[in-house]
């Protein structure tokens, strides 16, 4: 199974913002730098993250972004379920039509049922748990606490 490049910007976002001391005022440039994401990116996902309360956002030039209390507790499991908009793992059509296997395939329903079966096994990772230092290596570096 693979995720999306938006469930991984999103994921990143949340796991640099777990790691911020005091959940302190982050910019989302600094977001950005730390992801190695570009910004137009980071912002779609933060826009994202708080529609799914997980981050709280501050407008204006003291302003900034950081994790919320529920965005600590969240797992990876119930995260991404939110954010993958497929409907089916496999694509049963082509440009001639239907796949003519449809009426008779059990493929669709073994591959939905892997597919939350790996969002299963991420039920149980707290997505705050995941960094493993406060002030770690080359990403948290360069944070700050807003503008200066």
């Amino acid at each position: 199974m693979r995720i999306t490049a938006f469930s991984d910007v999103c994921l990143r976002v949340v796991m640099l913002l777990a790691a911020v001391p005091d959940s302190a005022l982050t910019t989302a440039q600094v977001v950005s730098d730390g992801v190695g994401t570009p910004y137009n990116h980071v912002s779609k996902a933060i826009i994202r993250l708080r529609e799914l309360g997980l981050v709280t956002v501050v407008r204006g030039r003291a302003g900034g972004v950081s994790i919320s209390e529920a965005g600590r507790t969240v797992t990876v499991g119930w995260l991404l379920r939110r954010l993958d908009t497929r409907t089916d793992v496999a694509a049963c059509e082509s440009p001639n039509g239907p796949c003519p296997l449809l009426a008779g395939c059990g493929l669709r329903g073994a591959l939905s049922r892997a597919r939350e079966a790996f969002y299963g096994e991420l039920d149980g990772l707290v997505i705050a748990s995941l960094p493993h230092s406060r002030v770690s290596g080359p990403v948290l570096v360069g944070l700050s606490t807003g503008p200066a």
